[in-house]
């Protein structure tokens, strides 16, 4: 268990539960927790591991075994499987994912299978290569959405494992293992706004089909409510399954477009993320743009811009724009940004810095520092949008060149973005 952090509605779980009854084996799960993942902090980390604790108390109902260990995910898994019939590993898209399962697979002593399960359809079945829009992945998704969408059963465990001798860390005190652990502390834990865990996600997206689903459509895009489920950063550490999300919302009394387009947002644009950082290899760099919008914007790396602001000034939200600013201020003290301000929050770092090669490596530094959600496919999709991937043409201007513009006018028009400004003060007077 590495990607999908969860008990229950896990595919590969259930698989390797199935494998273990009919082998007349006991089960033991095992997930290789290393300091040193790229990019991540204090706050990522205090995050996953309320997470792994829930898992671990799930698992423990199931008579399952569950141990954390530190080191590097493959090598745990290797020396875990040294003497088993069978290793069964979850799915992971990036590099760093895929290089350890290869790993496993290469020289582990028994038969390795992967199993996905945070995605709907699986990735590779669903495309071939590299999709250049939600609208050529959508077809492709809706041909077996209705095979993939249905409820994962949980499978009995005929042989329980919770008194094997084997030896994992202590997840009650999750402070304690913290303090071992060689981190940036620069950033910090958010336990007082969102704990992590399959439990805590259930009850947040519970209170969402409650109270904001019914009116979803017509709010997702205003900033300055709060018609938002706050599932990515659950489904960045697999706590949740993205399946169990799109079967509870359809079953809810929500109207139909309200429905249709949170599973759009779910599956369609979040598995197009999947999908890109996949089939290119560049995911997280400033290369992996299409050719059209790396030309214009080389066309108008020259313009001059109005405002230039260097990347403390960007960090301490210290710009002209307080619509702006106040998105900065939410990312760094709640881990969290509306997801329409983080398009208006991307566009500018790009317009205000000296180049989009610059732009981009400021937005992918912030991005993975404070977002709970952040070095995800999504945010790396989402980035890589903002400079044109994902996306077409558009009227040329300056600095832009043709990649598309977003405004404070723009802003204004479609929401109510004061009104935005004064929800990110008060939560953050009242957060402390």
């Amino acid at each position: 268990m590495q990607s999908s952090q969860r008990a229950g509605q896990n595919h590969a779980l259930e698989y390797a539960v199935q494998r273990a009854n009919h082998l007349e084996q006991r089960l033991l799960v095992v997930f290789g927790l290393t300091d040193d993942y790229p990019e991540a902090n204090l706050r990522h980390y205090a995050f996953m591991l309320e997470g792994l604790k829930d898992a671990e108390d799930a698992l423990r109902e199931r008579s399952i075994k569950f141990v954390v260990r530190s080191g590097q995910p493959d090598e745990v898994a290797i020396e875990a499987g040294r003497d088993a019939s069978l290793i069964v590993t979850d799915r992971g898209y990036m590099r760093p994912q895929k290089r350890w399962r290869e790993k496993v697979a290469k020289e582990a002593g028994c038969l390795v299978t992967q199993v996905e399960s945070d995605v709907v359809v699986p990735v590779e079945l669903a495309s071939g290569k590299q999709e250049h829009a939600a609208r050529t992945l959508r077809p492709r998704i809706g041909e077996y959405l209705e095979e993939f969408l249905v409820e994962l059963t949980p499978t009995k465990v005929e042989k329980q494992s919770t008194n094997m001798q084997q030896a994992g860390m202590d997840l009650s005190d999750i402070e304690k293992v913290l303090d071992r652990m060689d981190l940036d502390r620069s950033v910090s834990a958010l336990g007082h706004l969102y704990r992590g865990g399959n439990t805590e996600a259930k009850k947040m997206f519970r209170r969402f089909l409650k109270g904001s689903l019914g009116d979803y459509d017509a709010n997702r895009n205003q900033p300055q409510t709060d018609y938002v489920s706050h599932m990515s950063k659950y489904l960045h550490f697999g706590h949740v399954s993205p399946n169990w999300l799109a079967l509870e919302a359809r079953k809810s009394k929500a109207k139909k477009d309200n429905v249709e387009s949170f599973v759009e947002e779910l599956i369609v644009r979040r598995e197009l993320s999947m999908n890109f950082v996949f089939y290119n290899e560049d995911y997280d760099s400033y290369s992996n743009l299409p050719g059209w919008a790396k030309k214009t914007l080389e066309e108008h790396k020259s313009d001059e811009r109005e405002y230039v602001y260097t990347r403390a000034q960007l960090e301490n939200a210290e710009t002209h724009d307080e619509y702006w600013n106040a998105a900065m201020r939410e990312m760094v003290h709640t881990g969290y940004m509306h997801n329409y301000m983080r398009m208006y929050w991307g566009k500018k770092i790009l317009e205000w810095s000296n180049t989009p090669e610059h732009a981009y490596r400021t937005t992918l530094y912030l991005n993975n520092k404070y977002f709970l959600d952040g070095r995800d496919p999504n945010s790396f999709a989402n980035i890589a949008w903002v400079f044109g991937q994902h996306d077409r043409g558009w009227t040329e201007r300056e600095v832009y060149g043709k990649v598309r513009y977003m405004s404070a006018g723009g802003l204004e028009r479609k929401a109510k973005p004061d009104q935005y400004v004064e929800k990110i003060e008060n939560r953050i007077e009242e957060s402390g």
